[in-house]
């Protein structure tokens, strides 16, 4: 199986990146993601085996709550930069509670065996996978031009676990457990 851990998006946010994926889809021979794709990764845990489920659940159960979290989805980027870009996101601006969340699951799932992220935390929307050089001018000029790149806030009160299946359309996501943020 092949998990990870992410806080879903709410419809007025989801509409909204809709919104500018189908004005920017047009203008680029990109590998796309699907809007109901859209999520924040809060810990990518790979391959997992089924028999071991129920333990990452009971792990996950007893990560620490942080509270509910407000987070804003801003900006758009490049990774790994604009000259040689490899992925196009949106920007997600959270506190540092979320770096912590993310800290205290990474830590949590590594005591039975996943494995810790190596990489600082840069909370981020794939909007688009870019494979190799293509004709990104038009899709450049268009955020250029953009007169916003906010597309919402909200607070996030729960994360969940999530399946991941690749298929040749695109990965297939689909909610295993639920997880609450909120401190009781």
């Amino acid at each position: 199986m092949r998990l990870f851990t992410g806080i879903s998006l709410p419809s007025d946010i989801r509409d909204n990146l809709k919104r500018l994926l189908d004005r920017l889809r047009p203008l680029a021979p990109v590998k796309w993601s699907a809007v109901d794709n859209l999520h924040i990764t809060t810990k990518f845990i790979g391959e997992w085996p089924a028999e071991h489920l129920d333990e990452l659940i009971a792990v996950l159960r007893d990560v620490p709550p942080c509270g509910p979290i407000r987070i804003a989805i801003r900006g758009l980027g490049w990774f790994p930069n604009a000259r040689s870009p490899r992925v196009f996101w949106a920007g997600v601006d959270a506190p540092v509670a979320l770096v912590d969340f993310v800290a205290a699951t990474d830590k949590a799932v590594a005591r039975i065996g996943a494995p810790e992220e190596a990489r600082p935390f840069s909370p981020h929307l794939t909007l688009a996978r870019i494979k190799g050089p293509g004709r990104l001018s038009a899709l450049r000029q268009a955020v250029a031009n953009l007169t916003s790149d906010d597309f919402g806030e909200f607070v996030a009160d729960r994360f969940y676990l999530y399946l991941s299946e690749l298929r040749p359309s695109g990965p297939l996501y689909t909610r295993v457990a639920e997880f609450t943020l909120n401190r009781t």
